[in-house]
């Protein structure tokens, strides 16, 4: 018999028109989620930069230092990816507010625990874990927007909550000089770079504290006591996996892209479990055309998302030999053209569909345009000895602009393919194919880098990769009746 939803009605679609409504406020506490967790999760980029330049004990001494620190990131994304479909089930089984606030608190508490290790092997099953609770908050965002919210602008909501992504972006890429500085005047140089993890996970806990009591407040009791415990149990397995699948592998001296790709094949093993054991809306979402195109066009997104998001400070730095600090402000110009391309693009999305031309044509020029920017930035580093911070500057925020655009677009798209009940599966399933482009990108091109000692071929591949997802767009089947 399948499960019936956990969330109330959405009342939020009635009310009425003109003034700040109540699914503004669930946007505004959303893109706060956003902001947090993913500053959590960007603020290891910078962190591993930082490690290799001071020759760090725990990444200098590495023979391939960048592909090392790759592989951090890419064993993240493999926490991140493997709770993406189970937080959607999970999501649509105990709630999706229960399931969004379990996430930040999770988020926070696992941060806090990354600062405070002391081995390689530790911090990485702490980054794993962090991964394995903030994989559970995409799916439960999109679809507590989509249930709360005039399906109208479903689109603006998803854009404008998805902006705190570019947020925690930016704040984690800029700040985490600074934080490193702070970090060594208090625990000294060789544990600087714990500062900026004690420092955001303690401001992502009080913020899923705020979170919490907003959720409780908005729909009554959360859940929290079922979905947390199912949650740990479902993810000491998966943790378990990853490890088990890390050390194996790099005992055997597998090249680190080899073993994202691994990570990448585990995922796909437990979902697999999975349709084999259920039925009804899983085996429904699975069977759809369009959210399986959609999903896998979604892993060239989430490749560029991550390896720019993941080493653009070590890009700039590398290629205009300019300090960590400079490098870190440049970087910040490809996260904060989130802050205006996603409610632009969610409302340029909702504006195409309400003239009747779809969200999908606008989606694939986007996507084309994107890809195209990219190739450019590529060329412009292959052909410039010492390219300008300037230039870079520029390039960085008008890709990023198109790029943060596309997202929101994609995602209301994806909404609109789907039945109501079967939104946590699916966008669970979305994201989870998605991530095989953040898993594999941060430690391929780091490697890459250590092949070639430039992070040129790194790019073009990105942007070869956003085209092709433009030609899967092409083959969406979508209604694009007039809207009322």
């Amino acid at each position: 018999m399948p499960e019936v939803s956990a969330e109330p009605t959405t009342p939020g679609q009635e009310a009425p028109r003109g003034g700040w409504q109540p699914y503004h406020t669930l946007w505004a506490m959303l893109l706060g989620g956003w902001l947090f967790s993913y500053a959590d999760r960007t603020i290891t980029g910078p962190v591993v930069t930082w490690l290799i330049e001071h020759d760090h004990g725990m990444l200098g001494s590495a023979s391939h230092p960048h592909a090392l620190g790759g592989l951090i990131g890419s064993l993240f994304f493999a926490g991140y990816m493997l709770t993406q479909f189970p937080g959607g089930y999970l999501g649509d089984r105990f709630g999706h507010r229960t399931m969004l606030a379990v996430s930040l608190l999770w988020a926070g508490v696992a941060t806090l625990a990354s600062g405070l290790m002391t081995g390689l092997i530790a911090f990485v099953v702490l980054r794993v874990l962090t991964g394995l609770g903030e994989g559970v908050f995409y799916s439960n965002d999109r679809s507590l927007i989509a249930q709360r919210t005039p399906p109208a602008k479903a689109g603006l909501g998803m854009g404008v909550a998805i902006t705190g992504l570019s947020i925690g972006l930016t704040i984690a890429t800029i700040s985490a000089p600074y934080l490193i500085d702070w970090g060594g005047e208090v625990f000294g140089e060789e544990d600087a770079w714990r500062m900026p993890f004690l420092v955001l996970g303690g401001a992502t806990l009080a913020f899923g504290w705020a979170t919490a009591v907003y959720m409780r407040r908005i729909g009554g009791p959360l859940k929290a006591t079922g979905s947390t415990l199912r949650l740990l149990g479902i993810s000491a397995v998966l943790c378990a996996a990853v490890m088990a699948v890390y050390l194996i592998a790099d005992g055997a001296g597998m090249p680190s892209w080899g073993v994202a790709i691994l990570e990448c094949v585990l995922a796909f093993l437990l979902i697999g479990a999975i349709f084999a054991r259920r039925s009804g809306r899983l085996g429904a979402v699975s069977r759809n055309r369009n959210v399986l195109l959609l999903s896998f066009a979604f892993i060239a997104v989430m490749w560029n998302l991550w390896f720019f998001s993941f080493w653009s400070v070590s890009i700039v730095a590398d290629a205009a030999h300019s300090s960590f600090q400079n490098a870190a402000l440049v970087a910040a110009f490809n996260a904060g053209a989130g802050i205006l391309g996603f409610p632009v693009g969610g409302r340029l999305s909702d504006q195409a569909k309400a003239r009747g031309w779809g969200r999908r044509p606008l989606l694939i020029a986007f996507t084309v345009v994107q890809g195209v920017l990219v190739l450019v930035f590529a060329a412009y580093l292959q052909t410039h000895e010492r390219p300008s911070l300037w230039v870079m500057s520029v390039l960085l925020f008008v890709t990023s602009l198109f790029f943060n655009a596309l997202q929101p677009m994609a995602h209301a798209l994806l909404n609109d393919v789907v039945d109501a009940a079967e939104r946590g599966a699916a966008f669970g399933l979305f994201n989870l194919v998605g991530e095989i482009g953040a898993v594999i990108s941060p430690a391929l091109s780091g490697t890459l880098f250590d092949h070639y000692g430039s992070w040129t071929h790194a790019v073009y591949i990105d942007g070869a990769l956003m085209l092709v997802s433009a030609l899967l767009y092409m083959l969406i089947r979508e209604h694009t009746a007039r809207a009322a």
